[in-house]
């Protein structure tokens, strides 16, 4: 994959992962056993009494499965360095056996003005599942190096 600096990146410029995830029972258990541990995220048997009434992923595994995704699909140049995240939301309910993708919207890059090296580039971020329904969105607010000068 080819890296991406700051001037590569304009607003409304799209990337889409190639990669899917797939989230099943195991790994939605296991990852709930350490992170959230809440009965709808453990056992089966257990969710049937909740508010979702079946095994449900962690909304914060929706976010690490997210993070494997950017990863995969944002060629950023240093990797993806994050300063944080605006209005991340959930609007739906990962399930066993979900395949999920992402769809990255680049909003806006604003070079930094004390780092010449450096800016700040705002992604809309977009986890969708097989079905095409958004499970997550949020904005990252994301560092991005300029390209290297060649010495003269």
């Amino acid at each position: 994959m080819e890296k991406t600096f700051l001037e590569d990146l304009a607003p409304g410029q799209v990337f889409t992962s190639d990669a899917r995830a797939v989230v099943d029972a195991p790994s939605i258990k296991r990852f709930a056993g350490e992170f959230d541990q809440q009965p709808f995220h453990l056992d089966e048997a257990s969710a049937q009494d909740t508010f979702f009434k079946k095994l449900v992923a962690s909304g914060w595994h929706t976010t690490a499965v997210t993070m494997q995704l950017i990863i995969k699909t944002l060629p950023l140049s240093h990797g993806i360095i994050g300063t944080g995240v605006d209005e991340l939301r959930w609007p739906r309910p990962v399930k066993p056996g979900d395949t999920l993708r992402l769809h990255c919207e680049v909003i806006d890059v604003t070079p930094s003005k004390l780092e010449p090296s450096r800016g700040t580039v705002r992604v809309r971020m977009t986890t969708l599942n097989q079905h095409d329904q958004a499970v997550q969105t949020m904005i990252a607010n994301l560092v991005a190096f300029r390209r290297p000068q060649r010495a003269a």
